[in-house]
């Protein structure tokens, strides 16, 4: 019940921001010693790699617009690494348990991938740029947050990701006309540049 637990959390953190996720749990599988943390995530290539590539989401991020271009090309990485980091933590064995983790740490990222490019969007609809930094800075925090809590308490992790899934559904739902006008907005964002 924990690896699919530590499945489901990581997979919703891997939606939001897959680079932070992959370097967390390798930062604490590699310094804090937490065993359930798999080997390859720790290795000193990935934790570059991945360091390099959130650095620049948590930048791209903030930038209006810019972070639905970037959401755009995450929608092929995001749901992959939660697959990835779910057979990882299965034992990559290429068994049953394996390919349910894989794709439980998928789905999981690819729902909460959709959902947070739908409400950024949404978002990029404001006047002002603080509303889309501040979105940014919770999800940020949210990933490490939940990314971390999920390596030491697995199943209260999956818990509040679970409920943050919903209640970022239920907003997409009531944002459904700000995610309308955010897609003019976008192509119009696109076509001046």
């Amino acid at each position: 019940m924990d690896l699919v637990a530590l499945t489901f959390a990581s997979g919703w953190a891997s939606g939001i921001n897959a680079y932070a996720t992959v370097l967390v749990l390798g930062l604490l599988g590699r310094f804090a010693g937490i065993a359930e943390v798999p080997l390859g995530l720790q290795r000193t290539d990935v934790l570059i790699v991945v360091g390099i590539l959130a650095g620049l989401e948590f930048f791209a991020d903030k930038i209006p617009y810019l972070d639905s271009v970037w959401d755009g090309v995450s929608t092929f990485i995001r749901p992959i690494a939660g697959a990835v980091i779910g057979a990882l933590i299965a034992g990559a064995s290429g068994d049953l348990p394996t390919l349910a983790l894989a794709a439980v740490g998928g789905v999981t990222a690819l729902i909460s991938h959709l959902v947070k490019a739908g409400l950024r969007i949404a978002i990029n609809t404001s006047p002002e740029p603080l509303t889309n930094i501040g979105a940014s800075l919770t999800g940020d925090a949210a990933v490490v947050s939940v990314a971390s809590l999920a390596v030491l308490y697995p199943v209260p992790a999956a818990i509040i990701a679970a409920v943050l899934l919903l209640a970022t559904i239920i907003l997409l739902i009531f944002a459904f006309t700000r995610m309308r006008k955010g897609w003019r907005a976008l192509r119009a964002w696109l076509a001046k540049d």
